[in-house]
């Protein structure tokens, strides 16, 4: 067992990091309070293989695992440039049409997602479902070689900069007449598929919407690999959603500790560097045990997936994201308090984070949920809902 990343990883971090600090948080900060999006920064990305470094090489990725990408996704979240579609899109998305799709798909899309060129959504939340996917009201009909897809979302991110977007839908069971899950790539130029915006109370490059389906026709081969195979292909992208949504808030957590330290260490009253005071020290040093011990647990999901052990990701992805979260939210809240007023100035860079680590603990499953499937799965417990 090594708990050292490999040279490669190592050497890929620097990399992405490099260029991300070249952007920095300003850029970043900037695009959000715009209404723009940090497209230049995802282009160039794609040009130099960040994004594609877990797609096949066959396609022209990297072919290396979930675990580099995280590892990619993090470094721009330490440099202040959180890119939410780096979570949907290649972690996602890519992953499902590696494992699942056709010969086809897989010609069409993963050359896309290898050079950035292509940004895919993925849509499984609707406003009445929650977090429970077996009440997913979208449905697909077969209507001769097409589907028929009705039904809605909520809060998808990335649609107006997505070519497509990953629905998850249900088919009824010619056998049983149950409704099981199936996966659609879905444009967003087909005709009766809308999205509108979510007015959110974050300031962020990445925006939600709601999605209408209102009897949208799609080909044969949109869907995704077997129906038979769904939910084995839904949770081939959930893990990683998972995984990649701890490396997010371990990059932000990262971000926020360096900002609080280089402060604590600057700033200087009563005559000495306030970070000479245990009342700062010592809650700085509990957001770096928890932010290190939350970023192993990351690594491990990555690597049992990686490895093939799809069960124990699941448990272990699951207990990153909430330890993750948990430690941003510590990380960021204890920035702010030792840079006092300066905090909340817009020059700081910390302000503006203090909502966004919050839906860490949301998205994309909530932290009770996790709690849930610890209890059940982890400990044995009787099932509570």
């Amino acid at each position: 067992m090594n708990f050292v990343e490999a040279p490669e990883r190592q050497a890929l971090r620097e990399a992405v990091a490099e260029l991300a600090g070249k952007y920095g948080h300003e850029y970043y900060r900037d695009k959000a309070r715009s209404g723009g999006h940090t497209s230049e920064l995802w282009d160039e990305a794609g040009r130099l293989g960040y994004l594609g470094v877990s797609v096949p090489e066959e396609y022209g990725g990297g072919g290396a695992g979930i675990g580099d990408l995280a590892a990619v996704c993090e470094e721009f979240c330490a440099a202040g440039t959180p890119m939410l579609l780096m979570v949907v899109s290649p972690a996602i998305c890519a992953t499902v049409i590696a494992r699942f799709g056709t010969d086809e798909q897989k010609r069409r899309w993963l050359p896309g997602f290898a050079d950035g060129s292509v940004r895919m959504s993925f849509a499984i939340t609707e406003p009445d479902a929650g977090s429970n996917a077996h009440r997913i009201t979208t449905t697909a009909r077969r209507d001769g070689g097409d589907w028929i897809l009705n039904g809605r979302k909520v809060f998808i991110s990335g649609v107006d900069e997505a070519d497509a977007v990953l629905v998850v839908g249900r088919t009824e069971d010619a056998r049983t007449g149950n409704l099981k899950p199936a996966l659609y790539i879905v444009p967003t130029d087909t005709p009766g598929f809308e999205y509108r915006r979510i007015e959110m109370d974050l300031v962020s490059a990445d925006n939600q919407f709601g999605l209408f389906l209102d009897d949208v026709r799609l080909p044969a081969d949109a869907l995704v690999g077997s129906e038979d195979a769904a939910i084995a292909q839904l949770f081939a992208g959930l893990n990683p959603e998972r995984i990649m949504g701890a490396s997010f808030s371990v990059g932000i957590a990262r971000y926020a500790l360096d900002k609080g330290v280089a402060y604590a260490k600057q700033r200087s009253v009563f005559g000495a560097p306030i970070g000479s005071h245990q009342g700062l020290a010592h809650p700085l040093a509990q957001v770096k045990i928890e932010l290190e011990l939350a970023k192993l647990m990351t690594q491990k999901a990555a690597a049992l997936y990686d490895s093939g052990n799809d069960f124990g990701a699941g448990e272990a992805a699951n207990m990153a994201k909430y330890a993750a979260a948990e430690a941003a939210i510590r990380a960021v809240d204890q920035a702010v308090q030792v840079h006092g007023g300066n905090g909340l100035a817009s020059e700081y860079g910390l302000g503006t984070l203090l909502a966004a680590v919050r839906v860490g603990r949301i998205a994309p499953v909530s932290r009770e949920m996790v709690l849930n499937f610890v209890a059940q799965h982890s400990l044995g417990l009787p099932k509570s809902y």
